[in-house]
C-alpha cells in the first residue's frame, strides 16, 4: 500500500450498528460521524496504517488497515471494527 493519502482507501467505513462512520474522501479529507457529530478531518495511510486527524474532540486516531479493507482502532478504543460500505 502506498503511503499519503491513500486513493484505495477513499470511501464510507461504519460500524455494524450505524453509530460510526468515517468518510475518506479524495485530497486526503475526512468526515468523521459519531452519533450524529460530524468532525472534518485529515488522514493518511502508511502501510497498514490509516491516522485520522480531526480537529475536535475525536482528535488523532491510528486505524490498523485489515487484508479484508476493514479499520479497527487502538487495543481499548470505544472502536469496534468499520467495514467499507458497499456502494
Amino acid at each position: 500500500r502506498a503511503s499519503g493519502a491513500g486513493g484505495g482507501m477513499q470511501g464510507t467505513y461504519t460500524d455494524a450498528t450505524g453509530s460510526f462512520l468515517l468518510e475518506l474522501k479524495s485530497g486526503g479529507n475526512a468526515n468523521f460521524t459519531y452519533m450524529g457529530d460530524d468532525e472534518t478531518c485529515k488522514y493518511t495511510t502508511s502501510g497498514t496504517t490509516l491516522t485520522v486527524n480531526c480537529n475536535g474532540p475525536a482528535g488523532t486516531t491510528v486505524f490498523n488497515i485489515h487484508d479484508d479493507g476493514s479499520l479497527t482502532g487502538p487495543p481499548g478504543s470505544f472502536f469496534t471494527t468499520l467495514s467499507k460500505k458497499k456502494t
